[in-house]
């Protein structure tokens, strides 16, 4: 008799891919104490030499894979034909292992001894998933080398990659005290949550996809919150939903031009007055101090290294050579306060750029810019650019919800005497009508 009839399994359906949703960050600072401190010093030691090992693993297989004569014909194929482009280097990275998944992979083997003591598998993955972006740039063309972390530079910062286990947010309800606390390697690390402040409130209020872990230098070992290596510690909570919104900050109706300098910007509304005026000007008084600090910092090295220097003060030629520089403890101290207004420069920039992009939403929510390469700025006007960053002051116009960016081409403008009847030198494409 024939044995019973087996039923078919049918193919499970195909997965659907998870919709993403928007993202916004709010940072909270940690209480630490000396015991706790030192654990997450040694956790991030130990992540960099996992970090170091795996990047480096990504580095050689990148290496073999540019060396294969597959690459080069893939290369040469045209850029018309993108289908077959894209599965030439696809085949490539999958023979060599070039894939963020062959990562993943091949740091477990990674992970072994005093290194698994310190840092998850889930964690484990996501500095794969760091080393592969590192090296993926370098592979499209967009950097030139990757970076190891030095014991000196250090490790200053590690997420997770969900909020289910390892490093986690958790907030106890209101009946027990609000209070919130990051949860990692057995540590209970309270945060310091002001409930005054409607940004922290709002942000609370959401999904915590993901949570990260940063190490910041404080300005002294004696600063508020600092460790004994002179270290702040604060989390990083990516929430799901839109960022808060103050009442203060309007978004007006209309279309703006603007013009971006190296160190100016020129708004023309629709309703209502153009400007020009120069971009983070209140930066000058803390880039003054910078540059006093760099100037007594060189007296300094002058001094503690004489044999460096010739008769009129100029540095001798040594070749080859690897100069040797002696460091007295008063340059020391200059170069952390120099480190120091370094960093809050950077705090003021950013702040004053958020605040002129409130202004900028406030004329309209159609913003239209000429499309430039900053780059090619920092080549001709580097302290200036150095100094405002307007590309970053871009980025973050980019980023803001309800407005509407437009990037137009700038046209040539007519020599002096012609009269043209083109279209005005900043007009968007396909926008002759505005």
């Amino acid at each position: 008799m024939p044995g019973p009839r087996q039923r078919q399994q049918k193919p499970p359906p195909p997965k659907e891919k998870r919709s993403s949703t928007p993202t916004f960050l709010l940072e909270l600072p940690l209480a630490v104490d000396p015991g706790q401190a030192t654990r997450l010093r040694a956790h991030l030691e130990a992540a960099r030499h996992l970090y170091n090992a795996i990047l480096s693993q990504g580095q050689k297989r990148l290496r073999r894979m540019r060396a294969d004569a597959a690459w080069q014909a893939a290369r040469e194929l045209p850029r018309t034909q993108k289908a077959q482009r894209a599965a030439a280097f696809s085949a490539l990275r999958t023979q060599y292992g070039f894939t963020e998944a062959a990562l993943h992979e091949a740091i477990k083997s990674l992970r072994v001894g005093w290194i698994a003591e310190h840092i998850e598998a889930v964690l484990a993955q996501t500095l794969a998933t760091r080393a592969y972006r590192a090296l993926n740039r370098v592979c499209l063309g967009k950097a030139k080398r990757v970076r190891f972390k030095s014991r000196g530079r250090g490790f200053c910062s590690i997420e997770n990659k969900r909020h289910d286990t390892g490093l986690r947010f958790v907030l106890q309800p209101p009946e027990k005290g609000n209070a919130g606390f990051l949860l990692w390697n057995g540590d209970r690390l309270p945060a310091r949550i002001d409930w005054q402040d409607e940004v922290v409130c709002h942000g609370l209020r959401h999904r915590i996809k993901y949570a990260r872990l940063l190490q910041r230098p404080a300005s002294s070992k004696r600063a508020a919150g600092a460790d004994a290596e002179g270290d702040r510690y604060c989390v990083q909570l990516a929430l799901e939903g839109m960022p808060h919104r103050k009442a203060k900050h309007t978004v007006g109706q209309g279309i703006v031009g603007a013009d971006l300098g190296p160190s100016t910007l020129a708004l023309v509304p629709q309703e209502g007055e153009a400007s020009l005026e120069v971009l983070c000007v209140e930066l000058a008084p803390d880039e003054r101090a910078i540059r006093r600090l760099q100037r007594q910092m060189d007296r300094q090295r002058r001094v503690a290294n004489p044999e460096h220097y010739d008769e009129k003060g100029r540095l001798k030629k040594q070749g080859t050579k690897k100069r040797r520089w002696k460091q007295s403890k008063r340059y020391q101290a200059t170069r952390r306060r120099k480190a120091s207004k370094e960093r809050k420069l950077v705090a003021h920039r950013k702040s004053l750029h958020g605040r002129k992009v409130h202004e900028v939403l406030a004329l309209g929510n159609t913003i239209i810019l000429e499309k430039i390469s900053y780059k090619a700025w920092q080549r001709q006007f580097g302290t200036s650019v150095g100094l405002r960053a307007p590309g970053m002051f871009v980025a973050w116009l980019r980023v803001r919800p309800k407005r509407r960016l437009i990037f137009c081409r700038a046209r040539a403008r007519p020599h002096s005497g012609e009269v043209s009847n083109a279209a005005p030198y900043f007009q968007p494409k396909g926008m002759g009508g505005l």
